[in-house]
């Protein structure tokens, strides 16, 4: 019985040893098989990173539009829940502090996002719509004169280079496409060996990525075929008409040639019966002329349907003698300026910037095409010019390429002048400035008073904000002294007379006062005694 009992233990017990091998033979196979699959995966994955990188790569406008369109999917979804949010916080009666804050913070985010939406495609639009469009083909111009030959010839390339560009895009498309299915069947061989099913989401994604593509590229495939019938058929009908031009062409180079062979001849029957020079000369001026407009009836009469042909010849005639006489054009437009703007006026005196020189004089007369000034004696001409008396030619032109000062423009007939005089700084300042004042505003009353009555009317046409015309003094430290500078009001005409008698009453003025002295460049010289020196090595030794 202790043997039956014992060989029933032992059999038990091999039996559950058998067990835990076998479970550890399914554990160990099962862990081999998920080592595979994530060996598997991982080189899925990385297939998958590799075509990834190729279509980064790419650059393609085609990914550029649909993630556009993905954001604007995402901003709308976000905006959704935002305006729902609001909604309820905005129903509740009783809000904390917190959930105000919220409904702030949301109401700011809302107002962003609405303006990103606006930025980024329409609502319900197409991913691709831009895209898919053609080209667009203009009205085609009706080829009716040999200038029109070129109009034709240059949109022909035009619609042939969009049509490239076009097939470019579908060719791009193309190629993203065959990208885009690898991927998906690598989804599907991980779809096979992930259990887990990480990657069904993204799986998902490019199915409806690939979708839309090919959606995409069956629209423009259509479009395409739809598009070059329509592209041969304007071809076709410019050709066609430019085919039409150069026959017309043809056929009037011949008349005109003929023409000219019939005249050529009528020149030399004229010549050889008219010997009289004068009668010649006349004869051949009439054949020429009549030459002359006998071919432009001929070119009249061919294009006469067509006005706009005899306005291109106009336009490129003007053009044309516009540029060899630009300076007198522009003169003339000049002149209109001046006269109609009311600038400048013949008596007015002008001072003109030309050439580094400076000229001021009086304006003599206003031509068509120049304006003429007498030089006067002026503070310019004296410390610059050094000449005076002569006439200028002013090119009218000038009003829009030099620097052209008017000094007695409308009824302002007065212009500011000043006077320096430099005393030294030990000098009384305060009292130099004031007799400066007291004899500048003695002297220059008179056009104080008639500046103050042409500021007023001025008023109504201009904007005037400082009109202050009572002498100004003022003063400035300067290396050698203390500047007075005198400004006042003068005769535009007038202007070195009261200078003259200004500056003489300032000085006897400042001479006459022992606490003012006028200063000028001076040099201090310092002289000392030298020190008497002892030779060097002298010694009070008497040497034997």
């Amino acid at each position: 019985m202790k043997d039956i009992v014992l060989f029933l233990l032992l059999v038990s017990s091999l039996m559950a040893a058998n067990s835990v091998k076998d479970k550890q033979d399914l554990v160990r196979i099962e862990l081999e098989q998920e080592d595979l699959r994530k060996e598997k995966v991982a080189e899925y994955v990385a297939d998958l990173e590799e075509l990834e990188n190729k279509i980064i790569n790419i650059k393609s406008v085609w990914m550029n539009s649909y993630a556009s369109y993905l954001t604007s999917l995402d901003v709308r979804e976000s905006l959704e829940k935002i305006k729902k949010r609001i909604t309820y916080l905005q129903k509740k009666r009783k809000k904390s502090l917190t959930q105000k804050d919220e409904l702030n913070a949301l109401i700011s985010r809302e107002k962003i996002l609405t303006s990103q939406i606006e930025k980024l495609k329409k609502k319900d639009s197409s991913p691709f719509s831009n895209l898919l469009t053609p080209p667009n083909i203009d009205e085609i111009p009706a080829i009716t004169n040999p200038f029109d030959i070129f109009t034709g010839i240059s949109l022909i390339k035009t619609l042939n280079k969009g049509y490239s560009d076009y097939i470019l895009k579908k060719e791009e498309l193309d190629s993203l496409i065959s990208l885009l299915r690898a991927e998906g069947r690598i989804y599907k061989e991980i779809e096979a060996v992930d259990t887990k099913k990480e990657y069904n989401l993204q799986a998902q994604k490019k199915i409806k990525q690939l979708e839309r593509f090919e959606s995409a590229l069956d629209t423009m495939s259509v479009t395409v075929d739809v598009y070059q019938k329509r592209l041969d058929i304007i071809k076709i009908n410019i050709n066609k008409a430019v085919n039409t031009q150069i026959m017309k062409m043809a056929k009037i180079g011949v008349i005109i040639l003929i023409v000219f062979i019939i005249f050529f001849l009528l020149k030399m029957i004229v010549k050889k019966y008219i010997t009289d020079h004068e009668r010649f000369y006349m004869a051949n001026k009439i054949i020429t002329f009549s030459n002359f407009i006998l071919i432009i009836l001929i070119l009249f009469f061919n294009y006469i349907e067509n006005v706009s042909y005899l306005v291109t010849i106009l336009g490129f005639a003007s053009a044309g003698i516009a540029i060899a006489m630009k300076d007198w054009f522009m003169s003339i437009l000049g002149w209109l300026v001046i006269v109609i703007g009311g600038s400048i006026h013949v008596g007015d005196r002008i001072r003109v910037d030309m050439d580094g020189m400076k000229y001021v004089g009086d304006v003599m007369d206003i031509s068509l095409l120049r304006m003429t000034i007498l030089e006067d004696i002026t503070l310019t001409s004296i410390r610059e010019n050094r000449r005076a008396g002569r006439i200028m030619f002013i090119p009218n032109n000038y009003v829009f390429t030099r620097m052209i000062a008017n000094y007695t423009h409308s009824s302002l007939k007065t212009v500011w002048d000043g006077i320096k005089i430099t005393i030294t700084f030990d000098s009384n300042h305060k009292k130099a400035m004031h007799l400066a004042k007291e004899i500048t505003k003695k002297f220059s009353k008179g056009y104080t008073d008639i500046t103050r009555k042409q500021l007023n009317k001025l008023r109504n046409q201009y904007s005037l904000k400082n009109t202050n015309v009572e002498p100004r003094i003022y003063s400035f430290i300067e290396s050698n002294g203390i500047d007075i500078e005198a400004w006042y009001l003068t005769n535009a005409y007038a202007t070195l007379t009261l200078r003259s008698v200004i500056s003489i009453e300032i000085v006897d003025a400042f001479m006459a006062e022992d606490d003012i002295t006028i200063a000028y460049p001076t040099q201090m010289l310092h002289m000392e005694e030298s020190a008497k020196r002892k030779p060097p090595f002298a010694t009070n030794e008497e040497v034997v």
